[in-house]
């Protein structure tokens, strides 16, 4: 492949790495209170008598339907007001209802009150990736995402170490205060210390009309097959990374009979402390490769969940948790890369006033599909396993779980076919 898709460099920004390490903080506090009830599934499920069903709305479809469809309005407002007061607001929501998850008492209750951990949730990524497309140029720009992806990584370790670590010592309800006090903090240190970047400054292209009005916008995104395709197989890995993340623990806690506590850790490690790392190296490769051509863009995530596959399999085969372990470490180190790469092109297959827009419909589709129904799909199908007698229904459930994995292989080799087209159309 060898074709030049991206401008010359860009001089950099004044302040530029100070505004995107907070605002990867602020994603790794958005999954670390996400996150945080992943690891403590089966003590709430034991304490408040629930079904794996029950675990799945939980921690997937009651939190995405309302993280997916406020993003939509979210991102709007964001395409015309200032960002970072957005991004400091849901902060602080999204903290105080992790909280009060810990007062819980139901599983109502506890649906509540991840249903308002969505609801703050929802102002973080849109214009935080639309921020950082400001900030810097294409070819830097899947390397400052995968850092920001990173955060994902980040909570997700920080998360499960959180979780496990106070469970043993205070019980799960103490680990939701814990996990989302230090977020108001932080909402303050957004809101005034760091400033509003200008619109495609980093772009060196200005746009100050209006905005163009939601017809407008979704009429461009449909015109762009490439920008579909790569979101369609985006949302089919993200469907099976998310049942896989909400029930891995629940997993090795059933097969090797070990506590929250004991795969708290070394999971955290793993899916978190690794797969950061594979973010950000994995988002240097595809920007080193899309410089000379942006069809690496989907491509890299096609060869990614290829490969992914057969060590998934052989982690959920596993005869010893060690093993399982160990097969888990390529999975993770490349299980982030969609997600980088996609908010990549949700800024670059539109144009300049579109960004946050497309970031947030992006995300909703991830999150509704993916997020929302992707534990729910795994939690059924173990109830369905359990109940015609299944020795492992939860294996089973994710074993299905992997045909997502592979029908994204072929979305993506479709969303090559024009993406450098869609990108240069974006660009006019």
């Amino acid at each position: 492949m060898t074709s030049p898709a991206l401008p010359v460099a860009a001089p950099k920004i004044s302040g530029r790495a100070w505004i995107l390490a907070v605002l990867t903080l602020t994603y790794t506090f958005n999954h670390v209170d996400r996150q945080i009830l992943v690891i403590l599934l089966e003590p709430i499920k034991t304490e408040l008598g629930l079904r794996d069903s029950q675990l799945g709305m939980l921690s997937g479809l009651a939190f995405a339907a309302f993280y997916a469809t406020l993003g939509i309005p979210v991102a709007m407002w964001a395409d015309r007001g200032n960002r970072r007061n957005i991004i400091a607001l849901a902060l602080g929501l999204w903290s105080a209802m992790t909280a009060f998850s810990g007062l819980a008492q139901n599983y109502w209750q506890l649906l509540l009150a991840r249903m308002g951990v969505g609801v703050g949730e929802a102002g973080g990524t849109p214009p935080a990736t639309s921020m950082i497309a400001d900030l810097y140029p294409p070819q830097e720009r899947a390397t400052a995402l995968g850092i920001y992806t990173a955060g994902i990584g980040l909570g997700i370790m920080a998360g499960f170490a959180l979780g496990g670590y106070v469970y043993e010592l205070y019980g799960w309800r103490v680990a939701f205060f814990v996990a989302g006090i230090p977020g108001l903090i932080l909402a303050l240190i957004v809101r005034f210390g760091i400033r509003e970047p200008v619109r495609g400054l980093a772009d060196q292209r200005q746009d100050d009309s209006p905005a163009p009005s939601l017809g407008e916008t979704l009429k461009f995104i449909f015109g762009q097959s490439s920008y579909l395709w790569l979101m369609a197989g985006c949302l089919l890995i993200c469907i099976s990374a998310n049942a896989f993340l909400v029930f891995t623990s629940s997993l090795l806690q059933r097969t090797y009979d070990l506590s929250p506590g004991q795969v708290s850790l070394p999971l955290g490690v793993l899916i978190g402390g690794v797969g950061s790392i594979g973010a950000i190296v994995l988002g240097r490769v595809c920007d080193t490769l899309s410089k000379k051509d942006l069809r690496w863009r989907p491509l890299i995530i096609a060869l990614c969940a290829a490969v992914a596959l057969p060590f998934a399999w052989m982690f959920l085969r596993a005869p010893s948790v060690e093993l399982a372990y160990a097969w888990n470490i390529v999975p993770s180190f490349i299980g982030l890369i969609y997600a980088s790469v996609a908010y990549t092109a949700s800024q670059e297959l539109v144009k300049l006033r579109m960004r946050s827009f497309a970031s947030a419909f992006m995300l909703f589709c991830l999150t509704l599909i993916g997020i929302g129904c992707g534990p729910w799909i795994a939690g059924e199908l173990s109830d369905h396993f359990l109940r015609g007698g299944a020795e492992r229904p939860l294996a089973r459930a994710l074993e299905v779980i992997l045909l997502f994995n592979a029908a994204s292989i072929v979305c993506l080799l479709m969303a090559t076919r024009k993406y450098r087209s869609d990108a240069e159309r974006a660009a006019l």
